[in-house]
């Protein structure tokens, strides 16, 4: 898919369904090679991990997709049930691989949800405070005749000059970034 002009293909790769189409290769676990890889595992060969891993990853995927339409996009959700699965069959010394694999993953799910949301929450409140020393800056311009001081904003919006500072700061380098 060219650009008309010079040939060259614009589309984002979709990894995340090569990734999938990559699983399809990969041949399941049966019974009796899960039961045994469990046992070298737990037994303290390490090798044994890295097929369990491989054989486990079509499950590690379907979980996933759980928590699809929650506020991450599939392929940073199969990414962190990834690494839970590595660090499930690291941390294996026995007992029911499934449940704890599956437990691993749904935490650490929840744990990259989390912080996701903690993160948008921080923008909107960051966003909320540069509107607000906005309008108190422009009320206070208009009261002077000349623009606030620093510590005449943070007097009038009973914070530390230093955080006053901070939200100048991040308006001027987000005002950068626009301008580039």
């Amino acid at each position: 898919m060219g650009d008309g002009k010079n040939g060259m293909d614009w589309e984002e790769p979709d990894y995340y369904g090569m990734y999938l189409e990559e699983l399809k290769a990969i041949a399941p676990l049966d019974g009796e090679e899960e039961k045994r890889l469990l046992e070298e595992l737990a037994a303290g060969r390490k090798e044994a991990g890295k097929r369990l891993t491989e054989g486990k990853l079509s499950q590690a995927v379907r979980l996933a997709g759980e928590y699809a339409d929650r506020g991450l996009p599939a392929g940073d959700l199969v990414q962190e049930a990834n690494m839970a699965l590595l660090m499930a069959v690291e941390e294996y010394t026995g007992g029911d691989f499934d449940r704890q694999m599956e437990d691993r993953i749904r935490r650490s799910l929840e744990a990259a949800l989390a912080d996701q949301d903690r993160e948008r929450r921080i923008g909107e409140e960051m966003a909320a405070r540069v509107n607000v020393l906005k309008d108190i800056s422009a009320a206070m311009a208009a009261e002077l005749g000349r623009e606030a001081t620093v510590a005449e904003l943070a007097e009038r919006m009973k914070m530390p000059e230093e955080e006053i500072r901070d939200i100048m700061k991040l308006t001027l380098d987000a005002m950068r970034v626009i301008g580039e």
